[in-house]
């Protein structure tokens, strides 16, 4: 102990000044006259060497190296850092502090906590220029070299830096998870320290050289005014990112894919929601934990900052498939079957603008999905129907008249489909062909306009997307709760099912349903109304699959079959008389 004791604390000293390292000023003095001449204050020179660790000579590069690798072991040798960061050792890791031997659990406690009320702007400088100086080298992380030094040389030979590293071992991971291998090539022990690796790396963009390299003049663009760490530069490219350089743009796009894979390495959301995942999501695998947060987002227990959190990242979902997981499994083959059109003219890293999912449910509307990709779709539209920022070709196409015609609905903190039912309301005053059609397409929420026929007091053809019900409409669902709940309670959702219902109801005259329900289903008429004026059937099978899905179906094919039977009986009887004309002439 006495040994270990003094050792530690010549190691101190030399940290301090390398004047008190004969090795390193003797192999280091060309390095420090050319790359630290400014740097004279006690323990810059190190620092300074080691931030100019690329560029040194190698046999000073060397030196330095085996130090940092020291500091990483025990970062109590770096004294200056220890005497700023005491307050938050004492508070939070006062425990791994009084350990005999550090291993780099005081340096990760340090990272951990480094965003804390306590943390002191000299600690959190020098926590993350340590931080940086171990992106050089992944033995410069005590814990992870110890824990993966097996795995990299079997695995990632000849690489050296950490962020390369973490990649071509996180690589292999997903790698053997994706094909189900029996056996990990990772061991288990490297891939836990992994996990830490790069959560840490999420924090800071500056630890993904990479994303920082692509991104720097756009940081200066765009996020001059934003602080580094707590991920705040990555949410500002994010927020930035229809304005992004097309190489920073891909980098981004990447990286969300990434995140929305395994939303734990989404550093925001985590941070933000820390408490919900708590409340809601304690059971929930790593991977799920976006998608459990979406299923509570609306309880009444839900924190307002986690909820618009969560909106934001159900907007970046729905701008393309690929940042949705669930819906990309759940609709792998309906995908490239009904949207291979828009797959070919698709560029890597760049988002679809929400062309495939609006694809997936115009053939929902047809009913030719699976039942996997069914059930997403309905999800999402019933999610668009009452916030039209999850649609991203509405707002696309209708920015302008959502601005001019629905600002107060489009400003509203809660958005609940009142900028939908807005649209509706202006049907007329929208001068754009494209937002016209998306908003009488609106009258079942944000799909394709359909053809309405009305015959006998009836519809007889609900919107195309028939298997949308009445809960994608909002506004017409919240005015009929207790007319669906008195009169349509038997009927099952879906298909149009309850809807038929309510229109039935309002024909009736024994029936006498809630004013502001039948004020809605008859604003609903009119809208269908003009809707088969402005988009009839676009051709035959278009028709068809109207009358098939039709809530009147039997009613319509029944006439059909009628109409046919009467006009085969007429070309019967006119053949008959046509014969027997023929026969009388050539009598003659």
């Amino acid at each position: 102990r006495e040994c270990r004791a003094e050792v530690q604390r010549i190691l101190h000293q030399r940290a301090m000044d390398v004047k008190l390292d004969p090795a390193l000023q003797d192999k280091c003095l060309i390095d420090l006259g050319k790359w630290c001449s400014e740097k004279t204050e006690t323990g810059q020179e190190l620092e300074c060497l080691q931030d100019h660790l690329d560029d040194l000579a190698v046999e000073c590069r060397d030196i330095v190296g085996n130090l940092t690798e020291l500091e990483s072991e025990d970062i109590q040798i770096e004294a200056l850092l220890m005497r700023a960061c005491e307050p938050i050792i004492q508070n939070f890791c006062h425990d791994v502090a009084d350990n005999q031997i550090d291993s780099g659990d005081l340096m990760e406690c340090l990272i951990q906590n480094k965003h804390q009320k306590d943390m002191n702007e000299k600690c959190a400088i020098g926590v993350t220029h340590f931080q940086l100086v171990q992106m050089k080298d992944f033995r410069f992380s005590y814990k992870f070299k110890m824990a993966c030094k097996e795995d990299v040389l079997k695995l990632c030979p000849n690489i050296k830096k950490k962020v390369d590293v973490v990649i071509c071992l996180s690589t292999t991971v997903r790698n053997d998870t994706l094909q189900e291998a029996k056996e990990h090539r990772v061991s288990l022990k490297c891939r836990k320290q992994l996990r830490v690796e790069e959560l840490e790396m999420t924090e800071d963009i500056r630890l993904e050289p990479d994303l920082y390299e692509a991104c720097k003049s756009d940081i200066k663009n765009y996020c001059s005014t934003v602080q580094y760490g707590n991920a705040q530069i990555i949410e500002c490219l994010k927020e930035n990112k229809k304005q992004l350089s097309t190489r920073c743009h891909q980098k981004v796009f990447k990286l969300q894919e990434t995140e929305m894979m395994d939303p734990e390495l989404d550093y925001t959301l985590m941070r933000v929601c820390k408490q919900m995942i708590k409340r809601f999501c304690l059971e929930a695998d790593s991977k799920n934990m976006l998608q459990c947060l979406k299923q509570n987002k609306n309880s009444e227990l839900m924190d307002p900052k986690c909820k618009q959190m969560i909106t934001k990242r159900q907007i970046t979902q729905n701008t393309d498939y690929r940042l949705n997981p669930v819906l990309r499994k759940a609709c792998k083959a309906d995908i490239p079957k009904f949207c291979h059109g828009i797959l070919t003219k698709a560029k890597d890293d760049s988002e679809l603008e929400g062309q495939v999912i609006s694809c997936l449910k115009l053939r929902y509307a047809d009913q030719r999905l699976s039942s996997d990709c069914e059930d997403q779709i309905r999800i999402i539209i019933q999610e668009s129907a009452l916030d039209y920022r999850l649609d991203p070709q509405l707002q696309l196409h209708c920015s302008e008249e959502i601005a001019s015609l629905c600002a107060e609905e489009a400003a509203a903190q809660e958005q609940t489909g009142q900028v939908e039912e807005c649209l509706k309301v202006n049907l007329l005053k929208i001068k754009t062909e494209l937002c016209k059609k998306l908003s009488v397409s609106s009258v079942f929420p944000l799909q394709k306009l359909c053809t309405m026929i009305f015959t006998f007091q009836e519809v007889l053809n609900m919107l195309k997307e028939s298997k949308a019900d009445i809960f994608v409409d909002p506004v017409l669902h919240t005015a009929c709760a207790l007319d669906i709940k008195h009169h349509c309670a038997a009927i099952t959702p879906g298909r149009g099912r309850q809807m038929s219902c309510l229109m039935e109801a309002l024909e009736d005259k024994r029936v006498r349903l809630q004013p502001e329900c039948k004020k809605r289903l008859n604003d609903r008429i009119e809208m269908w109304s003009y809707a088969a004026k402005v988009a009839p059937a676009d051709g035959f099978s278009d028709l068809a699959m109207q009358v098939m899905t039709s809530p009147s179906k039997n009613y319509i094919l029944s006439v059909i079959s009628g109409s046919i039977c009467i006009l085969f009986l007429i070309g019967l009887m006119c053949g008959r008389i046509t014969k027997r004309v023929t026969r009388e002439l050539k009598d003659r």
